[in-house]
């Protein structure tokens, strides 16, 4: 399975979000699958089988199903399960792929998001973004057995707001030296620590602006720049245009 499954995924079209209430002991057959899917789980079990090999799709996981293939389908267990179809290019993928999830809920939240972004005609762009941030996090907790950086990303996810992380913080995260953690960021991501952080909250900051709700102030806040002129700067440094082209063009990147 590649380290960085969605690194060059572009997403041409998401349909409506659905969940499937699928009984004790359903049988489904499906030829040729028009669109990428991706399940999650609520509760229950079902056991997709592919070309002899056999998927289980519950709470603990993520499936992503590949587009035109052919399976069938058994309920194990009742339950419910989240589905967001969609189309995508630079995508490879024709097998069943499981993807351990360290917090469903997470997800299931944001599937709930992106249900209620449907029900609203001036929420397109969110709908794009929220869905990268999904595949974004499905990404890193593919990745995150075979990567000893892990404990540290999700450290920086969860308080790259703050403007005073550093190498010395990250480094502790691990009991290692930070000569070795840069070591590993440059094996693992090609860049050093602060590249990583500085790439982490560009990335924030695409996906608040594209919102249209927050100023470039509170943006540049949120994402723990130490000062404005300092956001606009690397933003710029990264992406060839300023915050607030950016926010006016409303394009969406591909993660």
């Amino acid at each position: 399975m590649p380290m960085n499954l969605f690194k060059d995924i572009i997403v041409t079209e998401i349909q409506k979000p659905f969940t499937v209430f699928s009984k004790k002991g359903r049988t489904d057959y499906t030829e040729n699958r028009l669109y990428y899917g991706l399940s999650f789980c609520l509760g229950g079990q079902i056991t997709y089988t592919h070309n002899g090999q056999k998927i289980v799709s519950n709470k603990n996981n993520a499936v992503i199903i590949p587009q035109g293939s052919t399976y069938s389908l058994c309920g194990d267990k009742e339950g419910l399960f989240p589905l967001i179809n969609f189309k995508a290019q630079n995508f490879s993928c024709d097998s069943f792929i499981v993807i351990p999830l360290d917090d469903p809920m997470r997800h299931i939240n944001n599937f709930n998001k992106l249900s209620d972004y449907f029900l609203r005609e001036d929420k397109y762009l969110e709908i794009f973004s929220l869905f990268y941030h999904i595949l974004e996090r499905l990404n890193l907790e593919q990745s995150h057995t075979q990567n000893p950086l892990y404990p540290v990303i999700n450290y920086l996810e969860k308080n790259i707001s703050n403007p005073d992380i550093t190498n010395v913080i990250l480094a502790k995260k691990l009991g290692i030296s930070e000569v070795y953690l840069r070591k590993l960021f440059l094996a693992h991501y090609g860049i050093t620590p602060k590249q990583f952080i500085i790439d982490m909250r560009i990335q924030k900051a695409k996906s608040l602006l594209t919102n249209g709700t927050y100023t470039i102030t509170s943006i540049s806040e949120e994402c723990g720049f130490s000062s404005l002129y300092h956001f606009c700067r690397a933003f710029k440094n990264k992406t060839g245009i300023t915050p607030t082209e950016y926010a006016k063009d409303g394009k969406i990147y591909h993660i």
